[in-house]
């Protein structure tokens, strides 16, 4: 457990790994306050949100129920990891892509 500072961005990064919609609701619950434990998540989630679309176009041109399985599982323990880390309010990257979505999403501040 954290400061204070984290708690309050708590709800704002569980928010972000709710679908896209959710991440664009928490991009603007945080423009009030700018916490930067909500914007460490807001970047994470947009990122796994954004792979998950492009991959998702990319494995449907295979015709393959292992590259489909193995793409869903992917991209759930993404959105898993993410949310038990915000969860635990812990600052930690997905696995693989996180580092890159915190540096091509550093817009998000």
């Amino acid at each position: 457990m954290q400061s204070d500072y984290t708690k309050q961005g708590k709800t704002t990064a569980i928010v972000a790994y709710i679908t896209i919609i959710g991440t664009i609701i928490a991009f603007f619950m945080n423009q009030d306050n700018k916490n930067t434990f909500a914007n460490f998540h807001i970047r994470q989630a947009l990122g796994i949100h954004i792979a998950f679309y492009l991959l998702g176009a990319l494995v449907s041109m295979f015709d393959s129920w292992l590259i489909s399985s193995a793409f869903y599982i992917f991209i759930f323990v993404l959105f898993a990891f993410g949310l038990i880390t915000a969860t635990k309010e812990e600052e930690k990257p997905v696995p693989i892509l996180g580092t890159y979505f915190q540096q091509w999403f550093n817009f998000i501040q």
